[in-house]
C-alpha cells in the first residue's frame, strides 16, 4: 500500500503542495547559484589584465617641480603641480598613465 494511500485527501493535499514548495525552493536556489557562478566567471575571464608595477612619477612629476594636490575620480588622475611660481594641473588616464590634459593657473594682474 502506498504511503498516499493511507492519508486522508487534505494530508495528501498538504504533502503535495510542500513537495511542490520544496520543488520550487530548489529550483530558485539552483538558479541563483548558477547565476552567481556565471558572474563571478565572467568578471574572471573578462578582466582586461593587470598593468604591470612602473614608476610614474618620472612621467608625471618634472624636475624642481612639487606636488600641491592630487585628486582620482572617473578613471583619471589629477595631479596639481608648483614649477617655477606657477601652478598647473595635469591629468592623465589611471590605465595607461597617458597625459590627457594640462591646465595652467596664472595670476591674475
Amino acid at each position: 500500500m502506498s504511503e498516499q494511500a493511507s492519508l486522508d485527501p487534505a494530508a495528501a493535499a498538504v504533502v503535495a503542495k510542500a513537495k511542490r514548495l520544496m520543488l520550487i525552493t530548489s529550483a530558485t536556489t539552483l538558479i541563483a547559484l548558477a547565476v552567481v557562478l556565471g558572474l563571478i566567471g565572467y568578471r574572471v575571464f573578462s578582466l582586461e589584465g593587470s598593468v604591470p608595477p612602473f614608476s610614474v612619477a618620472a612621467a608625471i612629476v618634472p624636475p624642481g617641480a612639487k606636488v600641491i594636490a592630487t585628486a582620482i575620480g572617473d578613471g583619471h588622475l589629477a595631479v596639481t603641480l608648483e614649477m617655477a611660481g606657477s601652478v598647473e594641473v595635469r591629468v592623465f588616464d589611471l590605465k595607461t598613465f597617458k597625459q590627457l590634459g594640462r591646465i595652467r593657473l596664472a595670476p591674475q594682474p
